[in-house]
C-alpha cells in the first residue's frame, strides 16, 4: 500500500485550549451516529490528507484552515475491517481569539470546547478522542525534552 491509499482525514484544530468540536447527525446510517468529533471526512478524488481535512473543515464548520498551520499528521488503520486507512492531524493557528465558526450540511452543532473537556465527554468518538490524547502526551513529552 502506497502512503496515498487512505480514505479520508480528521482535523483537530487547537486554540486558545479550545479544540473544535463536530457534534455528528443522529441517523442511523452513518458511523457513529449522535457522537461528537472533530471536523473530517471522505477523501474526494487525488486529495491529499491536508487537503481533505482542510475542505471538510471548511465544509462542517465555515473555518478556513492554511496548510502551515498544521503541526502533526498520523496515518491509522481504518476502524471499519477491510477499508483504507485514515489520517488524524492537528491544527494549532495561534490565534489569540477564536473565531466563530458555522454548522455546515452535516452535524447538529458544531463549537470550541476545552480540550479537556472533548477529551472527557462519554458520547465522542473513542478512537478520535485516543489520537488527540496521542498528540498531547507526545507534545508534553517534547517540552519536557525541551525543558
Amino acid at each position: 500500500m502506497k502512503i496515498t491509499d487512505f480514505s479520508g482525514a480528521k482535523l483537530a484544530v487547537i486554540a486558545a485550549g479550545q479544540v473544535l468540536a463536530l457534534h455528528r447527525d443522529n441517523l442511523l446510517d452513518i458511523p457513529y451516529p449522535g457522537l461528537w468529533e472533530v471536523p473530517g471526512g471522505g477523501r474526494e478524488e487525488e486529495e491529499t490528507p491536508v487537503e481533505t481535512a482542510i475542505r471538510e473543515t471548511w465544509e462542517e464548520a465555515g473555518l478556513q484552515i492554511h496548510p502551515q498551520m498544521i503541526v502533526w499528521q498520523r496515518i491509522y488503520r481504518n476502524q471499519v475491517e477491510g477499508e483504507l486507512p485514515t489520517w488524524f492531524l492537528v491544527a494549532k493557528p495561534g490565534w489569540l481569539a477564536l473565531p466563530a465558526v458555522r454548522l455546515g450540511s452535516e452535524g447538529q452543532d458544531v463549537r470550541w470546547m476545552p480540550i479537556e473537556a472533548f477529551l472527557e465527554l462519554p458520547n465522542a468518538v473513542g478512537f478520535i478522542q485516543d489520537r488527540l490524547r496521542e498528540y498531547l502526551s507526545e507534545q508534553d513529552m517534547e517540552t519536557r525534552r525541551l525543558g
